[in-house]
């Protein structure tokens, strides 16, 4: 069900969490293989996609641009996703919705490429600090695209694209999506050094391929693209979300259950359980599942010569930066201490201020860096959700936690999140969406 802007959740913590649960589509595949269907003029579908705010609010935006779009096989979580850019789609993306979705700069490219031209509005989202567009900015000049920056955002113009080799000046991921895009139909060949290969960047280029775009060097930090003239319609599955599999992992672990989670890509989470287990929380794999036993050791991993363990972020095959918020709070209820290093966004870990009114022991030493000392008992409080990743931590910091919770604004948790209170409740959870 979807949130209203007045709706929260009302959650009474101190249940375990056990069962079997089967992680929805990958959220950050979703959003630039959508605005991958803008390249042809032939359908794309796309299966398992997310039953999620942001993937609907996108799904508006393309609308508004000329997409068609309809829906097969779905279900609560989940659904099959045809679009088609028949007629070609416009340039200009609705300045409200766009700005509502940070998503919607993955759609430059792809428009810039198709139309010769595109008019950005200023990305919203989550309010974890400046996101740069920068790095994008670098590849559309480079491809030969002149930009505008206006009052109500930018407008990007390009009578060819051609291609270049290109150094990123840092790994983004959607502007790594974004030049992918736009070389695939440039004139010669593009090379993106300094590239980002997470597994949603791989995915993007696979799906690319299968519209028969040419791109090598998948999966490494420097790829190849030998334009072509057109592109074509392809089928592609979205792969699980490893960002939902490792909250639900640590949400089992802090709350004492045992969890199995079905079709988790283990592969695509070595950095994850590898760093839940220098806290305390050890998993066994069993082909694409993922078992976590009940009562975990919840013990900080002491480090060689008595340091404190510092856990950062990184870009892929690191630690993810939006499981960040969720090992902040699962080290709260750990035996130890942790330094916590959000290293890209420098407001994400302001949440902290709700970890601290539930009891937690944490000193946040400037924007980007926070001691945990744990193992306190939480304590329910009210609360509120700035973003997708606090908010489900938050959550998690609730159905942990002593007594009865109030979070608000879970608007942001649905934006990233399928009827997660219907699939906590599955697993014993107490929480009622008010």
């Amino acid at each position: 069900m979807s949130s209203s802007n007045g709706a929260k959740f009302i959650v009474q913590g101190g249940n375990p969490i056990s069962g079997e649960l089967e992680p929805q589509g990958n959220k950050n595949e979703a959003m630039p293989l959508m605005a991958a269907a803008c390249l042809t003029g032939q359908p794309v579908i796309l299966q398992n996609i997310p039953q999620i705010e942001d993937v609907r609010l996108m799904e508006k935006i393309l609308n508004d641009l000329g997409l068609s779009t309809s829906e097969s096989e779905a279900c609560s979580t989940r659904r099959t996703l045809t679009l088609q850019a028949k007629e070609g789609p416009k340039s200009t993306i609705h300045s409200e919705l766009g700005s509502r979705l940070r998503g919607s700069v993955t759609l430059a490219g792809p428009l810039l490429a198709r139309t010769g031209e595109v008019t950005l509005p200023r990305p919203g989202g989550d309010r974890i600090g400046r996101r740069r567009l920068d790095t994008h900015l670098q590849i559309f000049s480079a491809l030969g695209a002149t930009i505008n920056d206006t009052k109500d955002g930018l407008q990007i113009k390009a009578k060819k694209l051609r291609g270049a080799d290109i150094l990123l000046d840092e790994a983004s991921v959607t502007a790594t999506e974004n030049g992918l895009c736009a070389a695939s139909l440039a004139e010669g060949a593009t090379v993106i050094h300094n590239a980002a290969s997470e597994p949603h960047v791989q995915a993007l280029a696979n799906l690319l391929n299968a519209m028969g775009a040419q791109i090598t060097g998948i999966g490494t930090n420097t790829l190849t693209i030998e334009g072509v003239k057109s592109l074509k319609g392809a089928t592609h599955r979205i792969g699980p979300d490893y960002l939902e599999a490792g909250s639900f992992l640590a949400l089992a672990a802090v709350t004492g259950g045992a969890l199995k989670i079905k079709n988790a890509a283990p592969h695509h989470m070595r950095m994850i359980l590898q760093t839940f287990a220098r806290l305390g929380i050890h998993t066994d794999i069993q082909g694409q599942e993922i078992l976590v036993a009940k009562n975990q050791k919840l013990e900080v991993e002491k480090e060689f010569g008595g340091a404190v363990p510092h856990i950062a972020d990184a870009p892929w095959p690191g630690f993810p930066a939006d499981m960040t918020s969720v090992a902040l709070v699962t080290a709260t209820q750990c035996k130890g201490t942790v330094l916590i290093h959000e290293k890209l966004f420098e407001s994400r870990l302001f949440f902290v201020d709700g970890l601290l009114e539930m009891g937690a022991r944490i000193i946040l030493c400037d924007p980007h860096r926070a001691v945990v000392l744990g193992s306190d008992k939480l304590r329910g409080a009210k609360l509120a959700s700035p973003d997708i990743r606090a908010g489900m931590a938050l959550l998690i910091a609730a159905l942990c936690a002593e007594g009865e919770s109030e979070i608000r604004n879970i608007t942001q948790i649905d934006r990233g999140f399928s009827r997660i209170e219907e699939r906590l409740k599955s697993l014993g959870a107490q929480i009622e969406r008010r």
